[in-house]
């Protein structure tokens, strides 16, 4: 019977551990933004999913027969929401390493990876079951440091079509490296 409490009470710290690490990820960039909400050095931009999915309704309901305008309007509705964080007043290098510090390397794949004279710039995604749920970019040089975090559910021809089409923050950058 001991044995039995023993391994019941293993499994639910088990169980526990594997829900916080999934749940760690989220909060560990949720926490990096929390940090610097209320620092006046820095932009800060949310999106909420209201409001993109408010965007992509309206260029389909008004697209009549534009094609193309009511499949923009489609994968704009599939983008969840967008939070940026920015500064040209920071030390930029040293951001960029504190967040790379922060990620869990194993739930991001590198898309695109620059590094330059001082400068560095990073995308990086992160899938499950095939679909991309997050894109991000991370770029940090001299004095400028951005932060881009992009939900939602697409794949990766979605992301090529959303960095031709539209103006979404940080999408001109993975255009550029795409080709």
């Amino acid at each position: 019977m001991k044995k039995l409490v023993l391994i019941s009470v293993l499994l639910s710290v088990l169980l526990m551990a594997i829900i916080f690490q999934a749940n760690a990820q989220d909060d560990a960039i949720q926490k990096f933004f929390s940090k610097y909400m209320d620092d006046d050095r820095f932009s800060r931009v949310y999106i909420s999913p209201k409001m993109m999915q408010m965007a992509g309704g309206f260029l389909k309901s008004n697209a009549g027969t534009d094609k193309e305008a009511e499949e923009l309007g489609t994968l704009i509705s599939k983008v969840k929401g967008i939070r940026i964080l920015s500064s040209e007043e920071v030390d930029g290098k040293s951001l960029y390493s504190q967040v790379m510090s922060t990620l869990t390397k194993n739930k991001y794949e590198d898309l695109m990876d620059v590094q330059d004279k001082g400068s560095s710039l990073k995308f990086m995604v992160r899938e499950e079951s095939g679909l991309i749920k997050e894109l991000m970019m991370i770029s940090g040089s001299g004095n400028d440091f951005t932060l881009l975090s992009m939900l939602g559910s697409f794949t990766y021809q979605d992301l090529n079509l959303l960095a031709e089409k539209t103006n979404i923050p940080g999408m001109e950058q993975y255009g550029k490296g795409k080709k």
